[in-house]
């Protein structure tokens, strides 16, 4: 295909510049790493735009309005792609497990789906992260059929199946990695080996494809979507060759634009001046908004009694599951790092008349004297921090990473309590899991 043929004479013209200075390959890659993060997760529904994407990765600052579970998915996806990276330079072979690794940076934590039962029935079902499907993940079309991936029972094999291919197919003398990587996409695809997180997971291992072999990610754009879609459908068909020319021609564009920053050109496109007016133009309306409620005494009570208590009754609860597997715990809120207190409600009770100002609030549980022989001296703390500004407050994590930012007139929805604490008891189980297993391996 004549695609296919530029793409390797683009590809020679950029390997004749290389290897590219420093500052022009930084500019590429954040470049195709913000692009890449945007695009893919909204192509799968992600809410946030180009430049609450930027806001996140570059800065940590979190949209307003938007869901937990949107600004996870897009930090996970970078974690993703930055492992990726690392693993190109240790020259790691593809392999299942590498696959599941991935799929766990993706997600980073299980969640609920819609889903449809086997009848074509709504319902419910637990997205289990590095893990195969145990339930059917089949689609509806929209013109009402159902269209299905590999059973569960079928998915070991045909995953075994697929490396094997692979393999065979790396090991060639004249091993095409264009053509290598969209038959592995489209192949991936077909299996839909995990109940979510496919076509992030597709993608992100067609690039890794690409790029073991010096080529650039491919960046399929949101807007593209439905050419993208109408490819996949013809493979489906049979007719595979649109699938390959859509991802070659997607290539091509990649190397233009790698071709342009490494001559030390621009790699501005025309529409992401556009996205950045978008995001200018809301932060304008957003700090216009701002002014109306400023911290103070009643926008901190009114945190308090909405999100701040609900928040800090399923906290102390939720670490109260772990403390079996330690001699010591205790929970306590921390004011302006310095006054602690057992409960919100002796903090709130203290403070009641002071609450413009407090700074910080910070939701802590310890534990301590691990109950197995030779961990005696393992400790763990839990923390999730408010933090009040001017005109917005934070919250952040025990690894101090902005999660939320809003205004004071923005209560906490359940939904983001509920996710914003199982993320971090989450990390804590996993904490102990990794200490039972490195006492399984001493034994």
């Amino acid at each position: 295909m004549e695609s296919i043929a530029k793409a390797i004479q683009l590809k020679a013209e950029l390997d004749a510049l290389r290897p590219l200075k420093k500052e022009d390959e930084a500019r590429i890659m954040q470049k195709f790493r913000l692009d890449w993060n945007y695009h893919s997760n909204h192509l799968e529904g992600n809410s946030l735009t180009y430049g609450e994407t930027k806001a996140l990765l570059l800065f940590g600052i979190t949209a307003q309005g938007k869901p937990l579970k949107d600004h996870i998915e897009v930090t996970g996806h970078n974690e993703a792609i930055s492992w990726v990276w690392d693993i190109l330079k240790q020259n790691r072979p593809l392999t299942e497990n590498f696959i599941r690794e991935l799929h766990k940076l993706i997600l980073k934590e299980p969640y609920e789906v819609d889903a449809l039962t086997p009848d074509g029935k709504p319902t419910k079902k637990k997205v289990k992260i590095g893990e195969y499907k145990t339930t059917p993940n089949h689609v509806k079309t929209k013109t009402g059929e159902i269209f299905r991936f590999a059973t569960p029972e079928e998915t070991p094999a045909k995953m075994h199946d697929l490396m094997v291919w692979y393999r065979d197919k790396i090991e060639e003398k004249e091993v095409n990695p264009i053509l290598l990587a969209a038959e592995f996409h489209y192949k991936f695809i077909r299996i839909h080996p995990f109940d979510d997180g496919n076509g992030r997971t597709a993608r992100i291992l067609m690039n890794f494809i690409l790029m073991q072999f010096g080529y650039p990610p491919v960046v399929i754009k949101t807007e593209d979507k439905q050419n993208y879609i109408a490819a996949l459908e013809q493979a489906d068909a049979g007719i595979f060759e649109p699938f390959i020319d859509y991802i070659t021609t997607n290539l091509c564009h990649s190397l233009e634009l790698m071709l342009k920053g490494a001559k030390g050109e621009s790699i501005e496109e025309p529409d992401d001046i556009d996205k950045e007016i978008k995001l200018l133009e809301k932060r304008f309306k957003g700090s216009k908004n701002s002014h109306e409620i400023l911290k103070n005494n009643s926008s901190i009570a009114e945190l308090f009694r909405n999100s701040i208590e609900k928040a800090s009754n399923i906290f102390t609860l939720k670490n109260g599951m772990l403390k079996a597997f330690y001699k010591n715990h205790n929970s306590i809120i921390l004011i302006n790092r310095k006054a602690e207190f057992l409960s919100y409600d002796e903090a709130k009770t203290a403070f009641s008349r002071q609450f413009f100002k407090i700074d910080i609030i910070q939701m802590t549980s310890k534990f301590s004297s691990f109950k197995k022989i030779g961990y005696e001296d393992l400790s763990y703390k839990s923390e999730i921090s408010f933090n009040f500004y001017k005109s917005y407050y934070t919250v952040r994590d025990s690894n101090n990473i902005y999660l939320i930012q809003k205004l004071y007139n923005q209560q906490l929805t359940e939904s983001e309590i509920t996710q914003l604490i199982n993320s971090e008891i989450r990390k804590h189980k996993e904490f102990i899991e990794q200490k039972l297993e490195e006492l399984d391996k001493r034994k």
